[in-house]
This record gives structure tokens, C-alpha cells and sequence, in this order.
């Protein structure tokens, strides 16, 4: 299948959680995933990630959605590849914050590589 690559470049909770949302999704149904974050997107793979205490997280649970927490489980199961953008960690001043088990620092051309001719959404 088509490789699929997302680029988050924010750090807001609707597309940190539907950047989440769409890997897992690609995942499930059979595609190579692999999810790089910069910026401020960065923040989605904090160890303490500030998404998780949005007050969204308690409202889409409440509904049924899963949230930010759930899907970062699916997507590890899944075999998401997770990539923190080394530049990005340096320009949000998070090069020393811990990051989630899994994610792994690399470049963009790290990333282009691993998409290869596949698709790219950024969000």
C-alpha cells in the first residue's frame, strides 16, 4: 500500500488529535505510517504532553471519541513510525524534554524518506 506521511506543524489539540486520528485510521487499514511532528506539533510527543490535560480530552471521552492518549496507544500498537522534528524540538526550546517511548528525533529528510512516493497531510 501507498505510504502515508503526516506533517503536524501545530501544537493545538483538534490537529494534534486528528493528525492521530488519520495515522491511526491508515494504519489500521494496512498503510506504512509514519507521523512527523514540528514546532509546536512537537508537543503531541512530549512524556507529559499539555494535550492530555485539555479539557477536550474529558469531552471527547465523554462521547465515545477516543482521545489523545488512546490514539498514541493505537498508534504504537499499530507500528506507527513516530519521528519529533530535531530543528523543530530546537526552535519550540524542547530539545531536552523527554519524549514518549518510540518517537524518534531525525530531519525532514528523514521523513521524506520514509514517505518515498506516498502522500503527504499536513496539519
Amino acid at each position: 500500500m501507498t505510504p502515508l506521511g503526516i506533517l503536524l506543524i501545530s501544537g493545538g489539540h483538534e490537529r494534534g488529535h486528528y493528525a492521530l486520528t488519520l495515522a491511526a485510521a491508515a494504519a489500521a487499514l494496512g498503510r506504512p505510517v509514519t507521523l512527523f511532528a514540528t514546532n509546536a506539533g512537537c508537543r503531541l510527543f512530549l512524556t507529559d504532553a499539555p494535550l492530555l490535560a485539555d479539557p477536550r480530552e474529558a469531552a471527547l471521552a465523554g462521547t465515545g471519541v477516543a482521545g489523545i492518549a488512546v490514539l498514541l496507544e493505537a498508534a504504537q500498537e499499530l507500528g506507527l513510525r513516530l519521528l519529533a522534528c530535531e530543528a523543530g524540538l530546537r526552535a519550540e526550546g524542547l530539545v531536552a524534554a523527554p519524549l514518549l517511548p518510540g518517537v524518534t528525533v531525525a530531519g525532514v529528510a528523514s521523513f521524506l524518506a520514509a514517505v518515498g512516493d506516498g502522500q503527504i497531510a499536513t496539519l
